[in-house]
């Protein structure tokens, strides 16, 4: 009997927050999308990630979702450097905050929302290899099958198969330094909370907390995460219970008792990026592109964004919508962005280390991030709400995220978000209606009508003047702004959203 293989537009390697995001953008566009996940189940062992930043709140409320979110975890002031906590409340954004809540409750959700777009995640199998040609991709799978696709993405972590077997360097910084994370039990009770000493940061606490004038309140009983810096850098070996009863008595004096050691695992602050985030039908996003410290909590929230930023150029190429060369603009938006996130992790954990000439430096950058300027701008850094993509020169708004406006339409009042639910490009027209023709791109994109009337304000740029017309990429950014002549406007949508359709 021959086996019939099996065909998807695209497949994705990892069914992580970047994964499922990747393919949520991918099923709204109507693409036949799979995803591959070497889990047995859903399950997410360990605590990872732990929160939203103020930018991936927006994305998701773009799409109809960050209400689910919201409903499950803590909002709070969440973007910090350097340790120093960075208040955004001030923020023009209807999510000037972050939110607490880890990773294993946001893949949930996220899987929910798949399911209910009839996207299939296959759990307990695990790509072993793919061979590349003109036509598409084969992807050879640990139970012997072989799917066909358009295009694979490796969405599977910093150790990525996908980028090495498709021999994408990754260059970067070696680890200077290793933490031990883990969830046990301990027969004395620990002392909770984040400990500076000469080894470096380290925090006791329970999974189970609640956020109160920003404050952690852990739980009063259950198990307890160890977070604790190795006093010898190691990088290699699987740790165990016996090595973090060693870490935590070179730190606490005592291992509290440690027993029934549920998980445990060994991060560094290494620092590397992948070269090219495509090679052909091969694209990387999330930590397959790009490692680091996870000091900030933006590895999570920076792979999010590179799936809302590939899967509506990755649908419009498979579509036949838009050229080859539209996913090239994939890398050279989204690289510069992780480049970005690995100078700051380094930079701040510099500044954690434990010499008295560091603290000094620590304490100088602490009294600068007090300042309006200096705290807008690394906070708009750390939350993501600063991004602005080089489309060239122009109006302040061109290759920055769209603000969430109350637009008065003809079919009554609107947020600009709930025009973005459909991941559907946007030609907003603020001034007079029916002043735009743009019949050859009517099936790609939504033409709206409507006025604002209110200031137009920026994170950490401020007020800009009120532009005429925007257009609005379906992640969320401008790709133009113009008016009445609409100089531009023509080769701007020929650019992100295909050539005219012929008459």
């Amino acid at each position: 009997m021959i086996e019939q293989i099996r065909k998807h537009a695209v497949v994705i390697a990892g069914g992580g927050p970047t994964g499922l995001m990747l393919a949520g953008e991918l099923a709204l566009a109507g693409v036949d999308v799979a995803i591959i996940e070497r889990r047995p189940n859903q399950e997410l062992i360990g605590w990872r990630a732990g929160g939203l930043h103020a930018r991936t709140i927006e994305i998701l409320d773009q799409r109809g979702i960050a209400d689910r979110f919201l409903s499950q975890g803590q909002i709070a002031q969440v973007a910090s450097f350097a340790s120093v906590r960075l208040d955004i409340s001030d923020f023009p954004t209807r999510h000037n905050y972050g939110l607490g809540l880890r990773q294993k409750h946001i893949e949930r959700i996220l899987a929910d929302w798949l399911c209910e777009l009839d996207v299939p995640i296959q759990y307990g199998i695990e790509v072993i290899g793919f061979s590349q040609h003109d036509d598409g991709v084969d992807v050879q799978l640990s139970d012997g099958t072989t799917l066909q696709a358009s295009y694979l993405v490796g969405c599977d972590g910093g150790r990525s198969l996908i980028r090495k077997a498709a021999d994408i360097d990754f260059p970067g910084w070696d680890a200077t330094v290793s933490n031990l994370i883990a969830e046990v039990d301990m027969a004395e009770e620990p002392e909770l909370g984040i400990r500076h000493d000469t080894l470096g940061m380290h925090s006791l606490g329970r999974f189970e907390y609640e956020i109160r004038d920003s404050k952690i309140i852990y739980a009063n009983e259950g198990p307890i995460g160890v977070m604790v810096t190795e006093r010898q850098l190691r990088t290699s070996g699987e740790p165990t219970l016996d090595d973090l009863r060693n870490a935590l008595i070179a730190v606490y004096g005592t291992d509290y008792g440690a027993h029934n050691l549920r998980w445990i695992s060994r991060f560094t602050d290494a620092a590397r990026q992948a070269a090219a985030y495509r090679k052909g039908r091969i694209l990387l996003a999330g930590d397959a592109a790009h490692v680091h410290p996870p000091d900030g909590g933006q590895g999570l929230n920076i792979g999010v964004q590179d799936a809302v930023n590939l899967g509506w150029k990755l649908a419009q190429v498979i579509k036949g919508i838009s050229p080859d060369h539209l996913l090239d603009s994939y890398h050279a938006e989204r690289h510069p962005i992780a480049a970005r996130v690995l100078r700051n992790t380094m930079a701040s954990v510099a500044l954690r280390r434990p010499d008295d000439r560091t603290k000094v430096l620590r304490d100088t950058v602490a009294e600068l991030l007090e300042m309006e300027e200096p705290r807008k701008r690394y906070a708009g850094m750390m939350s993501g709400l600063d991004i602005c993509y080089d489309f060239g020169e122009g109006h302040p708004l061109l290759g920055r995220r769209m603000p969430d406006l109350d637009l008065l339409t003809a079919h009554g009042p609107q947020r600009l978000f709930t025009l973005l639910h459909g991941a559907k490009p946007v030609l907003l027209n603020l001034g007079e209606p029916r002043g735009f023709h743009v019949a050859p791109w009517k099936d790609r994109i939504q033409l709206i009508d409507a006025r604002y009337a209110s200031p137009w304000d920026l994170p950490v740029i401020g007020a800009v003047d009120a532009p005429s017309a925007v257009l609005i990429r379906p992640d969320g950014y401008v790709a133009w702004v113009g008016g009445v002549a609409q100089t531009g406007l023509i080769e701007a949508l020929t650019t992100w959203f295909g050539p005219a359709a012929a008459s």
